[in-house]
């Protein structure tokens, strides 16, 4: 027993449980892993139960991927510290708002040998800079961490529809080991030894949703989204760039790269509610908490956390497409001047 892996996913909304189905049954498949997955679970009563009793007993998230059931080799477990207990693979899929309480939660109770992957889209800008989700689990929890980003639509992962993913590592080793635990016959990882890269992508990319969402719900051409998409895209390289150097050209062709972008940008969660945010008359948080149901919208924020180190930069005018999806977000600017921004964009679109 102590020298298997043993796993435990902090997280059970549709992400988080979606990836549960996976890693539930590859555990099964190596002697390397211990066959039983604890599952952190926000407890919340649904239709008068508590839902991790709803997911031990009918092995189903009924709230966050209705339909679709999960290995009865997960645990729910509504208290982080025990969920966490005896494990030393942990998987990080909170909204990352949250990421913080829930380390300063557990620390201390990690196994020495303890690291982490993140499949957490965003970043933190509160008063040390731009620092990656990744970073500051490590930094609170004194742990190894790994990133794991793709064109991932939940739902359609539940669904077993055939998709990517790729791992960022610096430890090929250990990026091994999460390639075992997360690759299924529909689900195909690779590994790419530039996290930090393959981390920023996946949080970027929701900005452009957003503002991809804003054009469609201008009612504007397929033509303009595919060039709100290429020019988003050089936004993304152009950031990641100024802030963290050169990173590798071929990480943008994984699929944590230009695939997440395109897919996010078509149907997730960002460009669906910034869509109808054009013509519903209602708040972006009203959107949320009524097209949602529980989950969270990470562009707009992750906007306004870029936002803060573009105005330390005096870089703001560089950036037009970030700028003006936080300024629509939360400065009340029209939304029809995404269209200004993206000629903008189009006018000093070099890398």
């Amino acid at each position: 027993m102590a020298n298997l892996y043993k796993v435990c996913i902090v997280g059970s909304g549709n992400w988080g449980s979606a990836i549960a189905r996976i890693v539930g049954s590859t555990v099964t498949k190596f002697d390397k892993f211990d066959n039983s997955v604890n599952m952190y679970v926000y407890e919340e009563m649904v239709d008068g139960r508590k839902l991790s009793e709803i997911i031990n007993t009918e092995h189903e998230n009924v709230k966050y991927l209705p339909g679709r059931k999960l290995p009865e080799n997960i645990v729910a477990v509504p208290d982080i510290k025990e969920a966490v207990r005896n494990s030393n693979l942990l998987i990080f899929v909170v909204p990352h708002q949250f990421v913080d309480g829930i380390c300063n939660q557990i620390k201390g109770s990690l196994r020495s040998d303890a690291c982490g992957i993140s499949l957490i889209k965003g970043f933190d800008c509160r008063g040390r800079g731009i620092e990656l989700i990744s970073s500051a689990i490590s930094r609170l929890l004194n742990i190894e961490m790994s990133v794991l980003m793709g064109a991932n639509i939940a739902m359609e992962v539940a669904d077993e529809s055939f998709c990517e993913a790729t791992i960022g590592c610096k430890d090929r080793k250990i990026g091994t080991v999460w390639k075992e635990l997360f690759t299924a016959s529909y689900f195909r990882t690779s590994i790419v030894l530039d996290p930090q890269t393959v981390e920023l992508c996946g949080a970027l990319k929701n900005i452009i949703a957003v503002a991809s969402g804003f054009v469609m719900g201008l009612c504007h051409s397929d033509n303009t989204r595919a060039a709100m998409i290429r020019l988003g895209l050089i936004e993304m390289i152009r950031f990641i760039t100024e802030f963290y150097g050169e990173a590798r050209l071929e990480t943008y062709f994984e699929s944590c790269g230009i695939a997440d972008l395109i897919t996010t940008c078509s149907m997730g969660r960002n460009q669906r509610v910034a869509e109808a945010f054009v013509s519903s008359g209602k708040t972006l948080a009203e959107l949320e908490k009524e097209m949602l149901k529980g989950q969270y919208l990470q562009g707009p924020l992750t906007a306004m956390e870029a936002n803060k180190f573009l105005q330390e930069k005096n870089l703001e005018k560089d950036f037009p497409i970030f700028t003006a999806v936080y300024e629509i977000c939360y400065h009340n600017r029209p939304v029809k001047t995404i269209i200004d921004a993206m000629r903008e964009a189009s006018t000093h679109a070099k890398l």
